[in-house]
């Protein structure tokens, strides 16, 4: 009975918080799916939305990205997952740029990078509801 030492306690971290190598793969294969293909989607059926269609958006893709790596990872949270789920927004923002840069021939991906601020409200938005659904 009483205090003991960190030894003697045996003091372990939750479950749901140690993450194994195998876990942060398989976490960061999702973000990495899931991510392309929400950016697949973005680019092709919303490229240019209006303010409150970038939060929706932002909101939509940052569910199911956070969704999937948390699914993919047998509900674990973590920061190592909250950076892999933020990961793969950017990569959805990425995917998108290229679609949008495509068919926009004469705009290079450079171009719609620094003039898009509707885009980087999205990915605000994206990483801030993936980091609520891995805490």
């Amino acid at each position: 009975m009483g205090a003991r030492c960190r030894e003697c306690a045996n003091v372990r971290r939750l479950p749901s918080y140690n993450i194994s190598l195998v876990y942060l793969l398989r976490g960061l294969a999702a973000a990495l799916v899931a991510g392309a293909a929400a950016g697949g989607l973005w680019g092709l059926l919303i490229p240019n939305p209006s303010i409150f269609g970038a939060l929706f958006v932002g909101f939509g893709v940052g569910y199911l990205v956070g969704e999937s790596v948390s699914r993919a990872t047998n509900r674990k949270a973590g920061p190592p997952l909250q950076a892999l789920a933020a990961a793969g927004i950017l990569v959805a923002y990425l995917v998108r740029t290229v679609i949008l840069a495509s068919d926009l021939r004469h705009v290079g991906i450079v171009d719609i990078v620094t003039d898009d601020l509707y885009g980087y409200l999205a990915v605000g938005a994206g990483v801030f509801i993936a980091i609520g659904r891995l805490r």
